[in-house]
């Protein structure tokens, strides 16, 4: 004979279920965001930073890091100077090998250096 052993965070949600706490709740019969896309590793500190406009002073060096690579192009699509889009990728290359050598805070991440001549290039193309 089976026991049912019912906890008391089991019954507080029975409970609200029962009086329809749960009902109408936003995004209700809805796919959860980014299911059936490409698994990212990072998605939940990706939407911490959305969700929560948290500045970069206080995620990890690490992280840090791989979103200013990731917003790379964005960043560099208010530059006009060519010898400012250089500094820009040297500066990031300089925290890469930073992160090579382990001087960086936060979870290992792997990202190789940035090739700033094919950046500069792709730069020009789309300021013309």
């Amino acid at each position: 004979m089976a026991h049912f052993f019912e906890t008391l965070v089991d019954r507080k949600i029975r409970e609200a279920l029962e009086r329809g706490e749960f009902d109408n709740l936003r995004g209700a019969g809805k796919p959860l965001p980014g299911h059936g896309g490409d698994y990212d590793e990072d998605w939940y500190v990706k939407e911490l930073v959305e969700r929560e406009q948290v500045g970069g002073a206080v995620l990890p060096g690490t992280l840090v890091l791989r979103k200013d690579i990731e917003d790379l192009p964005r960043t560099l699509s208010r530059v006009r100077q060519e010898r400012e889009v250089r500094r820009i990728v040297a500066e990031l290359n300089e925290r890469i090998a930073d992160n090579h050598r382990g001087l960086l805070s936060g979870p290992p991440t792997i990202v190789k250096r940035l090739n700033a001549e094919e950046i500069v290039r792709e730069w020009r193309e789309r300021v013309r």
